[in-house]
């Protein structure tokens, strides 16, 4: 708008100008060539461009300017009238929007909530979204709610199915993970660790370690845990486990007869069986990378210190730093020159505790 109302101004000034002067059409020509002469020297080194500065001066002086004067233009005319043009257009294009500002634009919240409504409720389309919204008391229309959801790429319900992540927090509660952790020796020599974790506490049972997890071990391991849930009177639904060829029919046998189903991972897909992969990289990184282990009763007994201390004394921050197996820590003051550490696996993690009053 300021560039239009600048351009309509220099125009009527030099009419004021130059339509009291003589010679009327040579002082208009003069005008033209010098500033030419100046754009000319700004860019003797480089290619001609015209700023919108002169672009605004020469349209306006070619209004003033006969059209059998206007060879003293560098431009062609359809170049100079075309220059008008776009002028024009900016100024009655800047005076609609100013007249008429139409659909008030969106609170950039309601934005936000309709992108996380649809986001995290995949089956919802956009009649559910705007009838949520009145509830909260957003008026909007279907209509502007199909608009957000596309812009943000979010299409007509139902967008997907629910991802891993979303179906494992669902079922948590009554869902196992297994895996192999592989585990090398001082001697080099290959071990194997069959582990499961509960998902919903993030528990963790060590099966047990073997140099051959032949079919028959496979399975005896895994009658251990079913016997020891079912002692607890714990019942789980699903086993989530690889393709693993160690993994043998009868070994998912013994689970089907508990009732728990067995959920096969997709081929090459670890981030599916996420918890149990996880554990993996934390026992590395937090335990055996820091020792040497001998042999089979040596791994066997560090990986089972180790998990002891991940099920009482770890805190977890899948589930706001909780411990998947104590309680909750007494509400009494804490007085921070009682707490005492105790070092386990010979110090390479220490657990810290309220010394006795």
């Amino acid at each position: 708008m300021v560039f239009s109302l600048l351009y309509l101004g220099l125009c009527r000034i030099f009419d004021l100008v130059v339509t009291r002067r003589t010679g009327r059409d040579k002082d208009i020509e003069i005008l033209v060539l010098r500033h030419q002469v100046k754009i000319l020297e700004r860019q003797l080194h480089e290619r001609l461009r015209y700023r919108p500065a002169d672009r605004g001066l020469l349209a306006a002086l070619s209004r003033l300017l006969s059209r059998a004067r206007w060879q003293a233009f560098l431009v062609t005319p359809e170049t100079l009238l075309r220059w008008h043009r776009e002028a024009g257009k900016r100024k009655w294009r800047r005076w609609r929007q100013q007249r008429s500002p139409g659909r008030p634009s969106f609170d950039p919240d309601v934005v936000t909530l309709i992108v996380r409504l649809g986001t995290e409720n995949r089956s919802w389309g956009c009649m559910r979204i705007q009838g949520e919204l009145r509830k909260l008391g957003i008026r909007v229309s279907a209509t502007s709610v199909r608009r957000v959801l596309r812009r943000h790429r979010l299409g007509p319900a139902p967008r997907s199915g629910p991802s891993w992540a979303e179906f494992l927090r669902a079922q948590a509660a009554g869902i196992l993970a297994t895996d192999f952790l592989s585990v090398d020796t001082v001697f080099f020599q290959r071990l194997y660790v069959l582990f499961v974790i509960e998902l919903a506490t993030r528990r963790v049972h060590i099966l047990g370690v073997t140099k051959h997890p032949s079919g028959p071990w496979v399975t005896q391991v895994a009658r251990n845990l079913v016997g020891d849930l079912a002692e607890q009177g714990r019942a789980f639904r699903f086993l989530i486990r690889d393709r693993d060829t160690k993994f043998v029919g009868s070994f998912d046998e013994v689970f089907a007869s508990e009732g728990i189903a067995i959920i096969r991972t997709p081929v090459r897909a670890p981030r599916a069986n996420a918890y149990a992969e996880r554990w993996v990289r934390t026992v590395r990184r937090e335990c055996l990378d820091h020792l040497l282990l001998v042999g089979r009763r040596h791994a066997e007994s560090v990986l089972r210190t180790y998990v002891h201390h991940y099920n009482e004394q770890r805190p977890h921050r899948g589930f706001g730093l909780a411990i998947p197996v104590t309680s909750d820590p007494p509400d009494i003051p804490v007085v921070p020159s009682r707490i005492e550490r105790r070092g386990v696996l010979g110090g390479t993690i220490h657990e810290y505790y309220r010394a006795a009053a």
